[in-house]
């Protein structure tokens, strides 16, 4: 598995390590953090998602693959791929892309893939006016690598982003592009509305992601820290405490993350708490996302709104004024 990331590459490779968390050390496994590197020519930043796969050829040509699966790494769902790769190998496809059906009224949203019969694509409709299709593409990718390895080589100049300049490139150029439908949650988190409205919905414990399900678990890399605290008089409804969290003020309808510490008199609602923080004694923090390690002083009011969630950054020191976003 190759991660492919120019912002904060330090932090995600600490997180990823070589992906032993999530089963992938094993021979001829492992994840690599593929970054962009200096070289004779200058700086080479990623300029586009098909470009960062133009730059890591030589790593993707070092596993010998038929085939080469690209994702997106800021949406969440579950889909076996296997079943997809299944499907690209039947349709005998140069690329299969995965859509999800959105209502139509929605469509215009998205990129569409129109079909025909058989779930070939046919035509690629970046955000249309008047959408002809519900297909909306998910940003999941199976391609062949040999043929796309030879697109990318050729022009590496004009294709730039799978969507934007490879799909329409292909389809000009009549090669076998299809659908692969996909029916379940899909959640894009590429905004902070989007991110704080996916944690709110992981609460719900008939979650679609069913992560209590023992046959198709969820991992990540988890700290090792004592078990979480909850005082006799704090208050707890509705939420997903971590382990090493110490509380002692009421958490309404949030999620905390480890090693996370509330004080006395404090409430914390409808809000996504990341791991590390210190929230001081009668604080308020409402519709907000407080980041890594942040420090929320006593009396502090941080108040968002569920259309404009206020947002604490990393290791950002709050006072006791008040924060709001109208």
């Amino acid at each position: 598995v190759g991660v492919m990331t120019q912002y904060e590459p330090f932090i995600l490779n600490e997180h990823i390590g070589g992906g032993e968390s999530w089963g992938l050390d094993i021979k001829d496994g492992g994840a690599s953090i593929l970054q962009p590197y200096t070289s004779n020519e200058g700086e080479k930043w990623f300029k586009g998602t098909a470009n960062s796969v133009f730059q890591n050829i030589s790593f993707i040509d070092l596993k010998h693959p038929k085939y080469v699966l690209i994702l997106s790494g800021d949406h969440i769902y579950k889909m076996d791929y296997r079943m997809m790769l299944e499907t690209h190998k039947k349709n005998n496809a140069d690329c299969t892309i995965a859509v999800i059906p959105v209502p139509l009224e929605e469509a215009s949203r998205f990129g569409i893939m129109n079909t025909n019969n058989d779930g070939q694509i046919i035509e690629f409709e970046e955000k249309p006016a008047k959408p002809k299709s519900n297909l909306a593409s998910m940003g999941i990718y199976i391609f062949t690598w040999e043929k796309l390895r030879e697109y990318l080589r050729k022009a590496p100049d004009a294709l730039v982003d799978f969507g934007k300049d490879v799909i329409p490139t292909y389809l000009r150029n009549g090669e076998r592009l299809y659908a692969y439908k996909y029916e379940g949650y899909w959640k894009d988190v590429g905004t902070i509305n989007s991110l704080w409205e996916a944690n709110m919905e992981f609460l719900d414990p008939n979650h679609p992601l069913k992560i209590r399900d023992y046959e198709w678990q969820i991992f990540s890399k988890n700290v090792v820290s004592p078990p979480l605290f909850i005082h006799h008089n704090a208050k707890v409804n509705n939420s997903i405490i971590t382990d090493g969290a110490i509380i002692r003020g009421d958490i309404l309808h949030s999620v905390i993350s480890g090693d996370v510490y509330v004080g006395e008199n404090s409430i914390i609602k409808d809000s996504v708490i990341m791991a590390g923080t210190k929230i001081g004694s009668g604080a308020f923090v409402e519709y907000a996302i407080i980041g890594e390690n942040a420090s929320v002083a006593d009396n502090a009011k941080i108040r968002g709104t569920p259309d404009n969630i206020l947002v604490i950054g990393y290791e950002e020191s709050v006072g006791g004024e008040y924060h709001e976003k109208a």
